[in-house]
């Protein structure tokens, strides 16, 4: 297949651009800054001649969108909210305009469109979309509203002859250098990976393979569109999460952390506690009513796994 990939240079870019191509797939990179054979230059935001390489193309799985590891002042969320609505009305215009447009265009969206929650659940079906929640900061809704907005800007695309998919991914995890698995095992193995304010918050994830797979799965099932939950099948408290991921790295001790602690963490990281602290207990029921089998469904065997390629 001629895969395109707009935005594919962060963590999730590369585990896909590694997977598809040596499984002899052609894959092409849209980038901001090409240096690489098989990167071509965009700017996410308006049509010019990287339109070329979607036309003919078989799938499009549009990553692009400003990194939320950052803090959320209101710049940078609106950064986030414009890098991903923007890029996602571009593609879908080049897609609209192509004599022969891909047969699915796969969409990443982010499943911190749910709401905080510790009681259940969310599932496409049954899912409470976040944005009303009482007793968390203000600011979480927008991360919602830019989902939402993301999602809906795929919707709105007039591409009747293209499948669309949008993937409501949880945290991806793969031991390239950078990603949120390496920041995470960093903390771990210096003994600070301990509870973070009680810890009862919720973490889901998925295995770099399994997305891959996954990516590969709904590319081969025509049956399949809309939203769909892209997160192994058990969430689990990121006390327990962090304490598996300390075992696989053989480290004994976590310290604990308070809220505040958690905040002045992510103020000399540049970084934000709603990536901690929001409980995102998310479930991948349509892949798995569609038959979809995960390679690493249990987050112990998981972590090991990646601490031993890392």
């Amino acid at each position: 297949m001629k895969v395109v990939l707009p935005g594919g240079t962060g963590q999730v870019g590369r585990v896909l651009e590694r997977a598809l191509s040596s499984k002899g797939h052609e894959v092409v990179v849209l980038t901001r800054k090409p240096v690489r054979a098989g990167e071509v230059g965009w700017d996410g935001r308006s049509l010019g001649a990287w339109a070329e390489v979607i036309d003919g193309s078989d799938v499009v799985v549009n990553l692009a969108g400003r990194s939320v590891s950052c803090r959320y002042t209101p710049g940078n969320l609106q950064a986030m909210m414009d890098s991903r609505v923007h890029s996602t009305q571009v593609v879908g215009e080049a897609i609209a305009g192509a004599a022969r447009p891909p047969r699915v265009w796969l969409q990443m969206s982010t499943a911190t469109i749910y709401a905080h929650r510790f009681d259940a659940s969310n599932d496409e079906a049954t899912g409470v979309i976040g944005g009303d929640e009482s007793g968390v900061p203000r600011y979480w809704e927008y991360s919602v509203r830019i989902a939402r907005e993301w999602e809906r800007a795929q919707e709105r695309a007039e591409t009747p002859g293209t499948r669309k998919v949008a993937l409501r991914a949880a945290m991806v995890m793969s031991p390239d250098r950078g990603g949120v698995f390496d920041v995470l095992s960093w903390l771990a193995r210096l003994g600070l990976g301990g509870p973070v304010a009680g810890g009862a918050q919720y973490v889901s994830w998925i295995h770099d393979r399994d997305f891959v797979r996954a990516v590969e799965f709904l590319v081969d099932r025509d049956d399949i569109a809309g939203a769909v939950n892209l997160a192994a099948p058990e969430p689990l408290p990121q006390r327990g999460f962090m304490r598996e991921l300390r075992a696989a790295w053989g480290m004994p001790v976590g310290l604990p952390a308070t809220a505040l602690m958690a905040e002045i963490g992510a103020l000399v990281i540049r970084s934000d506690t709603e990536l901690l602290l929001k409980s995102r207990r998310v479930v991948p029921g349509r892949l798995l009513e569609a038959g979809f089998d995960f390679e690493y469904g249990r987050w112990p065997e998981a972590a090991r796994d990646l601490v031993r390629r890392g």
